[in-house]
């Protein structure tokens, strides 16, 4: 089998994971893992939410995270080689984004989400998949001016929550417009643990026959029925090799009920338990991908630490196996 024998992994555990905990996780909690996963090694780390916080406060603090990893005596001379990201669904967003680089410590880069379902789109964003894109268009260019770079992510990619099955040829023409309309990459998205790996296989099989190369574009897995490391594989055997996950396999849809007081989120939830869904965990994937052969140019020792470290942090036991078992060793130890 045929597997990349590089890749590219982002942590997005500050704002996905933490988004969808019913703690409020304290900012200088959320600055700490910050710097520790800069200095483990990670190029693609994910910040916050420039979105309103009213119904979801685990981001009332971004500009202040922004603020704190930019002045960071720890990582702050590492940072010209790590890109930042904030998420800004709405007009506003990218607005106090774009304003917070002019005032020097904003992200390098933003990200915008369309559902190929109108349903699911409609709820995540307020607005039609026809007036996001008109939107898009015109914020794509103001975040370029002001030296942003855009991501464009597609969602729902192998169902909705909502209306049930899609069809993934849909999320072929989504990315193939973020790219037209200006977005220098493209996520593609399995929100809610929906895909299975033969259709994992399939989907980026065809992506990558329409485009040809996979640098633009990032593999994002959640393991609501616990395939997400299988869906990782199917990936890999694609030919796939930029990811993303979170620490501890937390995350997902961002919590209705924050430290003790309803919000509303995005509202109900869509899982059946609300603690036991989450993203791929990176410490298990980055010891899946170096059993393997694969690089990933990560201090997987230092994450398999901060690991433990997010577990106090979060207040319970999550979904990494590999904090506990460690990785396999690579040689006798003379016992």
């Amino acid at each position: 089998m045929n597997y990349p024998k590089k890749v590219t992994i982002g942590d997005i555990t500050v704002r996905d994971g933490y988004q969808h905990e019913e703690k409020y996780i304290p900012t200088p909690a959320k600055l700490w893992m910050l710097e520790q996963l800069v200095l483990a090694g990670f190029k693609h780390i994910e910040v916050s939410n420039f979105g309103n916080p009213k119904g979801m406060p685990q981001f009332g603090d971004c500009d202040d995270l922004f603020k704190g990893i930019r002045h960071s005596k720890k990582v702050k001379d590492l940072l010209d080689d790590v890109s930042l990201t904030a998420i800004t669904i709405r007009e506003r967003a990218v607005e106090r984004a774009i304003q917070a680089k002019l005032d020097g410590y904003g992200p390098d880069r933003i990200l915008f989400m369309v559902s190929t379902s109108e349903s699911h789109h409609r709820q995540n964003s307020g607005l039609s998949l026809k007036e996001y894109w008109k939107m898009a268009e015109e914020y794509i260019k103001k975040a370029h001016d002001a030296g942003i770079k855009v991501n464009g992510t597609v969602s729902t990619i192998w169902g909705c929550p909502i209306e049930g099955p899609t069809e993934m040829s849909k999320a072929i023409e989504f990315a193939q417009r973020w790219i037209d309309i200006g977005a220098d990459d493209v996520e593609h998205a399995d929100h809610d643990g929906s895909a299975s790996p033969d259709r994992v296989y399939r989907y980026y099989s065809m992506l990558l026959d329409h485009f040809g190369k996979p640098d633009k574009h990032i593999v994002h897995f959640h393991t609501t029925r616990g395939w997400g490391l299988a869906n990782v594989l199917a990936a890999l055997q694609a030919g796939m090799t930029n990811y993303e996950s979170t620490m501890g396999g937390i995350g997902g849809q961002p919590a209705n009920f924050v430290s003790g007081v309803p919000v509303s989120g995005t509202g109900a939830y869509y899982y059946k338990d609300a603690l036991n869904v989450g993203l791929v965990s990176t410490e298990d994937m980055v010891v899946m991908m170096d059993e393997m052969g694969i690089e990933t140019n990560l201090d997987i020792d230092k994450i398999l630490e901060i690991g433990n470290m997010n577990e106090r942090i979060v207040g319970r036991r999550l979904r990494s196996e590999a904090i506990k078992n460690g990785r396999i060793p690579k040689s006798l130890s003379g016992r």
